[in-house]
């Protein structure tokens, strides 16, 4: 199949982050792409040679996590500072501040409807939040260990989540209970998600496997081990026929689903390779890793012509019924390798069509004024809370113009209008609306712990009640021949 398709070519490379980019996704449109980086630093890249390149400053931390919303119009980010922030992708750099989580926050995505996120924390729980409402809605506490990642199924009925604790979990968001656990032995699950149908689950881990899981089955479909290192990330091409796979190995692979096979190893970054996205139409795929670059990459999988492909595998005979909608084969579960055909793409020129963008930094202004004039037309907003999670609303612009940057720092009477006396007396509501929330939050856990307990002790004394009985009835038993001798 390899010699039908085109090889992926490296488009474009985009430098700017000063750490390593950790994660990245594509808007809806196809017009830009968003990256979280170790830097703290959110960036929006525009497609378009000409435009300027958007970062966006808030995050203490280190960004894990970075995606748009479907409709394209938010921006949502986890960090270590254990906030997930939700940003409006505009010059305004207006940010909503989600606090909930007591440890640092490694994943966040939002459903398919755009209503709701996601966010999995090294507190051991995941935790369901209200878009529109801007409020934290329930946690979800069954992992023993740190968790790694979470996605809404595409029709939000389910959550799969992995972690530190070896497990892979599907939950069901209407009962908020784990349905179903999938146990991997051999070392800690990092990254995991949906295939387009919603029929199939992926995951990777340090042990350096891709496993694909029918959830209607419960069976392994497919086992690949390709990379020589532990895999950080994978995506599913949008037709769900192809996966692309990032790995600390620095490459970037591509297997074939149908065929269950490695069809190319793409070598582009210097160091290990953290994020892989596919684009929403399947044309694109962006990677980002330790070197703090981003490379983008076109395929020709969106022409594929995949009915010739599926004809060929409705004739092969077997008796099991369909396990994935696209008919993946083979069907049993066994080990892929790295074959010798598979094609490798060192790309050695980088992108020379067009220069670095202009940045514009957009968030709270951090830098002293320094004698220019003044870019930053933003000033920050008192924060609200919701709920059991708090969200606070921050906003603020910083322009670099011919790469020097100029701004301003403001006092806080002058940013917000208020008396030092008022601003104070402000400030402590928000820090004791903080200590609030994370009391809140460790309540909710030893709750959730005593219902349990609770239960398991409603559940001994049933047995125990039973067992009474049924001792009780034996000795009547016994009794009874005794009596009318």
């Amino acid at each position: 199949m390899a010699s039908v398709l085109e090889d992926p070519s490296l488009e474009r490379q985009f430098k700017g982050h000063k750490g390593a980019v950790t994660s990245a996704d594509f808007s809806p449109n196809n017009n830009q792409v968003v990256t979280g980086s170790v830097d703290t630093n959110l960036m929006i890249w525009n497609l378009n040679p000409k435009a300027k390149a958007l970062r966006f400053v808030g995050h203490r931390d280190a960004i894990t996590s970075v995606q748009f919303s479907p409709c394209g119009d938010l921006v949502v980010s986890a960090s270590k500072d254990k906030t997930v922030r939700l940003w409006t992708p505009r010059f305004n750099g207006e940010s909503t501040v989600f606090k909930a989580h007591l440890a640092p926050v490694r994943s966040v995505s939002f459903s398919h409807n755009g209503q709701r996120l996601v966010s999995a924390s090294d507190d051991k729980s995941l935790k369901v939040w209200s878009v529109h409402r801007q409020r934290f809605l329930f946690s979800l506490n069954q992992h023993t260990n740190w968790v790694r990642c979470a996605r809404f199924s595409p029709d939000g009925r389910l959550i799969v989540s992995c972690g530190d604790d070896k497990t892979v979990r599907l939950w069901d968001t209407n009962t908020r209970q784990c349905i179903n656990t999938f146990t991997e032995s051999e070392g800690v699950v990092t990254f995991v998600d949906f295939n387009a149908s919603g029929t199939c689950i992926a995951s990777t881990g340090s042990n350096n496997t891709l496993k694909i899981w029918d959830i209607r089955t419960n069976k392994l479909l497919q086992h690949y081990q390709v990379h020589s290192a532990g895999i950080n990330c994978f995506s599913f091409h949008p037709s769900s026929n192809y996966l692309i796979s990032a790995s600390s190995d620095s490459t970037v692979k591509i297997l074939d689903l149908l065929e269950g096979r490695l069809i190319y190893t793409l070598h582009g970054h210097k160091g290990p390779v953290l994020t892989v996205k596919f684009s929403r139409r399947g044309d694109l795929f962006a990677s980002g890793g330790s070197d703090s670059e981003v490379l983008l990459w076109r395929t020709n999988f969106d022409v594929f012509n995949y009915k010739e492909v599926l004809k060929g595998h409705r004739r092969r005979l077997n008796p099991d019924p369909s396990p994935h909608v696209n008919d993946i084969f083979p069907r049993s579960s066994h080990l892929h390798s790295a074959p010798s055909s598979s094609i490798q793409i060192s790309p050695t020129v980088a992108d020379t069509q067009s220069a670095d963008p202009q940045i514009v930094e957009v968030g709270p202004v951090l830098f002293p004024y320094t004698g220019g004039r003044s870019h930053g037309n933003g000033v920050p907003r008192g924060g609200a809370s919701a709920g059991s999670g708090q969200a606070s609303v921050e906003s603020g612009v910083l322009a670099e113009d011919e790469g020097h940057a100029y701004g301003r720092t403001y006092a806080l009477e002058e940013r917000s209008g208020f008396t030092h006396g008022f601003s104070s007396t402000l400030e402590h509501i928000v820090q004791q609306l903080d200590v609030l929330t994370q009391t809140v939050a460790v309540l909710e856990e030893r709750l959730s712990l005593t219902e349990d307990k609770l239960k398991e002790c409603l559940d001994n004394q049933a047995r125990m009640v039973v067992q009474a009985r049924r001792v009780e009835e034996r000795a009547a038993e016994n009794a009874s021949p005794g009596s009318s001798a």
